[in-house]
This record gives C-alpha cells, sequence and structure tokens, in this order.
C-alpha cells in the first residue's frame, strides 16, 4: 500500500498511529505528498481530486482518503482488537471523539496556514480570534469526555491525543494544560505509547 505523507500533519500523523498499533506498518510505502493550498503536490493530485494527504493507495489500486476512511480501512485488515467498536454506544462515542478532535486538528492547521502563509497585510484578526476560540471550546468538549478514556484504543482516543500534540507541535506558546488539567493528565500517560512517539512531529 502506498500512503501520501506530509511528517506535520495530524491527519497523517492518526494514520501512522493506527499502522503502527495495528502491525501494519510495514506494509506502508510512505510517499512524499507534501504541498501548500497554494502549491499542492502534483502526483498527490494525479489520484486524489481533493489534493489533500493523507491519502492511501490499496495494493488493488483503489484509492482512500480521508484519514477517518483510511484509518477505518486499515481496521480491516488485522485480526487484533478493532479501533472501530463494531455497533452501540461504544461505536457512536468513538466516532463522536474522532469529530471532535478532527475538528480541533481542522481548526488549528487553518489557522496555521492564515499566520504563517497569508501575507500578513491580509490577515484577518477577528476570524483568527474567532478560531482560537473555537480551538479553546473543542477543547473543553475533550476535557468534558476524557474521564472516560481510562487506558482505551479507538479511534476517539486516537484522534484526541493526535489533536493535543498538534497543539503542542504549532502552538507551544500557548500552554492548554492549565486550563484541561485532566486532558493534559491524560495525554501525559497517551503520548508515551511507542506509535505516539514513533511518530512525533517535528519541523
Amino acid at each position: 500500500m502506498k500512503l501520501f505523507y506530509g511528517q506535520p500533519s495530524p491527519f497523517v500523523r492518526k494514520v501512522m498511529i493506527t499502522a503502527h498499533e495495528l502491525g501494519l506498518i510495514d506494509r506502508l510505502e510512505i510517499v512524499d505528498g507534501g504541498g501548500t493550498p497554494v502549491a499542492p503536490n502534483q502526483d498527490l493530485a494525479k489520484v486524489n481530486p481533493i489534493r489533500k494527504i493523507p491519502t492511501l493507495v490499496t495494493d488493488d489500486g483503489s484509492v482512500l482518503y480521508d484519514s477517518g476512511v483510511i484509518c477505518e480501512y486499515l481496521d480491516s485488515l488485522h485480526g487484533r482488537d478493532k479501533i472501530f467498536p463494531a455497533a452501540g454506544p461504544a461505536r457512536f462515542e468513538a466516532l463522536r471523539l474522532h469529530a471532535l478532535a478532527d475538528g480541533l486538528m481542522d481548526t488549528a492547521v487553518q489557522l496555521r496556514y492564515e499566520m504563517t502563509l497569508r501575507p500578513e497585510q491580509y490577515r484577518w484578526d477577528e476570524w483568527i480570534d474567532g478560531q482560537m476560540s473555537r480551538i479553546e471550546s473543542t477543547l473543553a468538549g475533550i476535557e468534558a469526555s476524557v474521564g472516560t478514556f481510562g487506558d482505551s484504543l479507538t479511534i476517539g482516543t486516537i484522534s484526541c491525543g493526535c489533536a493535543l500534540g498538534y497543539l503542542d507541535f504549532r502552538y507551544s506558546e500557548r500552554d492548554w494544560r492549565p486550563a484541561f488539567p485532566n486532558s493534559g493528565d491524560w495525554y501525559a500517560d497517551f503520548s508515551q505509547r511507542d506509535s505516539m512517539l514513533a511518530t512525533q512531529p517535528r519541523l
């Protein structure tokens, strides 16, 4: 399988953590899919009309995106405990957390583009403040749920780990832990998983 990849992306990291946890990492051929909204990767554009990473080309040539779809596909390829619960309340709670964390990551990535790619004279301060407020409210949503996480490994907890890790990576000057201490305690443990350590973002 071929994975179009960009190392700093929290969505790519979600797929990589899933592959590590499910014992599938050695089946992935990693291909540089890096680009920007104004300069997309042309090899990626040939297989994914959205032109976003991660994108997975399966062994039979099928192309899958986005990160949640790829993770669920990987979850179908192994005999271990599933990270997508099969049915019932556990499944919908995992999917809810997945959506919550994806919302945080999407906001944080878009905000990063605004603050680094857009020329300074065109930046919209009110929009930036609104996105920061959305990040705060999403962190509050994680904080309200984190007491139920325990040591569970689902697409929801993996996504929350990726979201918090991305904030540390791109917004280290804004420490979220004092306002959300339970999330900080959970993340301190979760971030030490082998899969998390192996996929730490770097510049």
